[in-house]
Parts: C-alpha cells; sequence; structure tokens
C-alpha cells in the first residue's frame, strides 16, 4: 500500500470551520468524559485493545454522541440527514473532514477525545484506523500513514516535567500530541516531522483541541532545527524500532541498530538550554559481552545529567514477532510471514544482539564537571503522571552534589509522604530479617534498610538534624556515635536520592 492509498485530509487552512466543529463535539459531549459515560468502562477500554464491538453495541442509537463516536471514533457512515442537526456538515463537506456517498457521510481522519491535565477536552487527529488502540494490529502498510494515541505517547506525556517554558521542541511529533501537552506551558512550541502529513495532523490536532498553533518543520532529528537554536523543554517519541530497514515512517528509524536513538540523545545537549529538560521513549540493543547500561551511558552527551530507566526487556524472537504483528504480517502469507521474521533475525544475530530494551531517557543541561547518569532497570508498577517524580529526582541529585557526609549529618529532612515500613521475617521470631520501606506514589520504590536506617527515618519530622538523631538513636541502642555518624551518611544518601527522605 502506497501514500496514493490514504485518505486525503481536511483542510488546515480554515479555522472558523475547525472551530465549529469543535464547538459541535463539546456541545454533544464528544469528549473523554462523554466516552466513558456512554460506552461504560468495559466498552471504553475494549478501545485501547482496538476491540471496537462493544462500542458498535452501546452507540446503536440517534442521539448526537452516539453518531459522533460511529462517525468519527468508530469509522462508520451515518445518514447525512441524521447529522445535519448535530454538525456544520456542509462545512466540513467543503473542507474535508467529510466525505459523502449518497444519503450517507464518512470520516476522512480519526478524532479521538482526549483529556489534558488540566481538565482540558482534546482531540487527537490522525489517519483512518490508528486513533482506537494505537498500533496494536492495524496492518496498515501506508508507509506515510500518522498513529494516534498510544501506549507510548502517553507515556511520554505523563513522565515529562511540566514548568513554564519560553520553547518547546517537539521531534518527531506524529499526531502532535507532545505539542499539544507543550502548548499547555510553553510560549512557543516548535514541532518537527520526517512525514509532511504528521506535520498537516498536528496542526489540526492542535487547531481542533483549542491549542495555540505551533511552528511546524519538516525533516529527520535536527536537521530543521537551526544550529543556535536552544529549547528549554525536548520531547520525542521518535521512530525507535530496531529493524531491517525502515518499511513504516511512524516506527521504523532507517538507521542500523539503535542508532537512531543513539543520536538523537548524543545530539540533544547542544540544544537544550541550562536547566532544561529533554525527554525520549527508547530501544536499545542487548550486545553480547557488552552491559546495557554502559552502552547507554556512552549516549550521555557532555555537560547533561541522566536519568535512564529502563521498563521492559525482550529476547529477539519476542521483539521481532511483535513488530510483525504490529505491520499484520502475522495475516499474510506465511512465506513472506516467514522470510520477514529471518530478516529480523539475520540482522540480530549480524550484531550480536541477544535482546532489546525499552524505557524512557531524561536529560536536563547542568553545568558541573561530572555530571550525574543513573542507568537502572524499573520493570515494576509506577504512578503516572511521573513528570512531578522526574523534577524532583533531579532536584535531589543537586541536593547530595551540594552536600558532603559532613554536611548530610547537620540537614535536617522529613519522611516523603505514604512511605510505609514492612518488617520481613520468620512467624514468632524476636527480630524481623529485615526492614523494607515502600513507596506508594511516584515510582513506588522498596529499599531494604537496617533497623538504624528504619529508625532514623521514623523520627525524620524537620525538628531535628541528621546528626543529633543518630546520636540519640546511638544512646538507645548502646552503639559509639562517632561510629554510628561515621557508617550511616551513605544510607541517608541513598535514602535522599531514592525520595524515601526530603530536605526540610
Amino acid at each position: 500500500m502506497s501514500n496514493a492509498s490514504l485518505s486525503p485530509l481536511p483542510s488546515a487552512d480554515r479555522p472558523d470551520v475547525t472551530a465549529r466543529l469543535r464547538d459541535a463535539l463539546l456541545g454533544a459531549s464528544f469528549t473523554a468524559d462523554g466516552l466513558l459515560e456512554l460506552l461504560g468502562a468495559p466498552a471504553y477500554a475494549a478501545l485501547s485493545r482496538s476491540e471496537t464491538v462493544p462500542a458498535l453495541r452501546a452507540t446503536r442509537g440517534d442521539t448526537p454522541l452516539e453518531l459522533l463516536v460511529r462517525l468519527f471514533l468508530l469509522q462508520q457512515p451515518v445518514p447525512h440527514a441524521r447529522v445535519t442537526d448535530v454538525l456544520p456538515v456542509d462545512a466540513c463537506l467543503e473542507t474535508g473532514w467529510l466525505v459523502r456517498a449518497d444519503d450517507e457521510v464518512a470520516a476522512t481522519v480519526d478524532v479521538r477525545p482526549y483529556g489534558g491535565p488540566g481538565g482540558e477536552d482534546w482531540f487527537i487527529v490522525s489517519d483512518l484506523g490508528c486513533a482506537v488502540g494505537g498500533a496494536g494490529g492495524i496492518g496498515n502498510h501506508a508507509e506515510g500513514v500518522v498513529l494516534g494515541v498510544g501506549g507510548a505517547s502517553t507515556t511520554l506525556a505523563g513522565l515529562t516535567v511540566r514548568t513554564p517554558v519560553s520553547a518547546a521542541l517537539d521531534l518527531g511529533t506524529g499526531s502532535g500530541i507532545q505539542a499539544l501537552h507543550a502548548a499547555a506551558h510553553a510560549t512557543r512550541v516548535t514541532a518537527t516531522d520526517v512525514n509532511p502529513r504528521a506535520l498537516h495532523i498536528t496542526a489540526l490536532t492542535l487547531a481542533l483541541s483549542g491549542a495555540p498553533a505551533a511552528e511546524l518543520r519538516e525533516g529527520s532529528l535536527y536537521e530543521p532545527v537551526d544550529k543556535d537554536e536552544t529549547y528549554d523543554l525536548i520531547v520525542s517519541n521518535p521512530p525507535f524500532v530496531i529493524s531491517p530497514g525502515a518499511r513504516l515512517t511512524y516506527r521504523d528509524g532507517g538507521m542500523g541498530g539503535d542508532d537512531l536513538c543513539r543520536r538523537l540523545v548524543q545530539e540533544t545537549g547542544e540544544r537544550l538550554n541550562p536547566g532544561g529538560f529533554a525527554h525520549f521513549l527508547a530501544n536499545w540493543q542487548h550486545v553480547e559481552g557488552e552491559d546495557w547500561t554502559d552502552r547507554l551511558r556512552s549516549w550521555v552527551p557532555r555537560g547533561c545529567d541522566a536519568w535512564i530507566v529502563q521498563r521492559e526487556v525482550q529476547d529477539i524472537t519476542q521483539y521481532a514477532e511483535l513488530w510483525l504483528r504490529d505491520a499484520g504480517d502475522h495475516r499474510g502469507d506465511a512465506a513472506e510471514y516467514q522470510a520477514r521474521y529471518d530478516a529480523w533475525l539475520d540482522e540480530f544475530e549480524a550484531r550480536k544482539v541477544r535482546a532489546v530494551g525499552f524505557g524512557w531517557i531524561t536529560l536536563r543541561r547542568t553545568g558541573v564537571a561530572e555530571p550525574s547518569v543513573v542507568a537502572e532497570e524499573w520493570p515494576h508498577p509506577i504512578e503516572q503522571p511521573l513528570g512531578e517524580t522526574v523534577r524532583a529526582h533531579f532536584d535531589r541529585v543537586d541536593y547530595l552534589r551540594a552536600h558532603d557526609d559532613a554536611a548530610l549529618l547537620e540537614a535536617h529532612f522529613t519522611l516523603a509522604g505514604e512511605v510505609v515500613q514492612e518488617q520481613v521475617g520468620l512467624p514468632g521470631a524476636e527480630d524481623p530479617e529485615h526492614v523494607v520501606l515502600r513507596q506508594n506514589r511516584g515510582m513506588r520504590r522498596a529499599t531494604r534498610v537496617d533497623t538504624v536506617g528504619a529508625g532514623f527515618a521514623g523520627v525524620c519530622d524537620g525538628t531535628m538534624s541528621a546528626g543529633r538523631i543518630l546520636d540519640a538513636i546511638a544512646q538507645l541502642v548502646g552503639e559509639d556515635p562517632v561510629a554510628l555518624r561515621d557508617r550511616t551518611p551513605a544510607q541517608i544518601r541513598l535514602l535522599v536520592e531514592q525520595g524515601f527522605l526530603e530536605p526540610a
């Protein structure tokens, strides 16, 4: 299937019609909350799995909302006469939002209601068949296809630090969801994509959501950005799939191995303003004889702190099967499927790749001589949005960098909110084998501490310095206070680094 098979897009040059369409959608409660109320939780959840039958059953009536859901979200043609009182039909036909065949009208694009973090009613535009469920199994081989909201999109949006900034850059904007989020807190937003169709759809997403327009530029990675342009925020959900060739623009970067993600990260440092953040989703290779953390650390540009989190690892067969299903190859010719599968495995074997990691990379521009680079594996449940957790991580990096052990003992701390203590040991034992502190927010970390560490954390309320607390514990347990002061700062540092303790 070629680009010629993709539907013509609505005009992006008629803001009057787009505004009228937005008003009509809102007037009919075609919003994220309205959808949930209409469909119910099971049918609403099924949409994220690309299952539309429950939603079709829930929209068999004639209400304005039911008609709009079938038209724009489920891509069902509806009778022209039934929507004339709901939409500015003639204007939508004129500008290409709708097409008419006999007595029915059909949408030319997917329109998915999307709730903003501040309760905004936004709309994400994408190609037909690509909004519900994101990329999963769409089986659409059109190279220029533009997907809607998927799990990767919402993950990146959730972990981005949201503070007011002057300039934000969305690299590989796709349907424009990251640019839309950035427009809520950035004075100026620039969005780039190698696919001109994606830039057109981003303009539609922003306009239909009532957001300010972004500056749209065509090109790969930083090619469309002038060398002297810098930003306070850079976000990218790039085509990170490690694949043989570049069949699908939305996922395949066209570079060997994980080179696209590596280049993206390495070239970001000089594009960030001091204190600025960059957030990326990425895949990376696990190469035989090489530690994946060393590989990722080598990507970090000079002058940047980094926090790299690996969320998942798949062996090369699982990985190849995932993306073959994504393209719908499993439903095609068996011999062709086998040939494509072989091509993936040949590519991995040539590069000595044994597995592929997925996760996120956050950079912060700093001027310190020895930046902090944390690379960790965390496959456990987390609580989104994580933007505030990410910001707090780098605040703690600054704090610990400025405080040696002596300064930590003079400092005051408080126990972070929603931290609980668990004691683990045999039933009936007088003392626990070990004590675990566990967070119920953010990264939801758990860390093992000794009884001194647990007692120390439990009394941190900001009123006493760390050193005075340790002196009191030493007296209570009969330990030498000097020895306790010598060995405990490392544990305090770890508790601060992981967010269990906060500077008062």
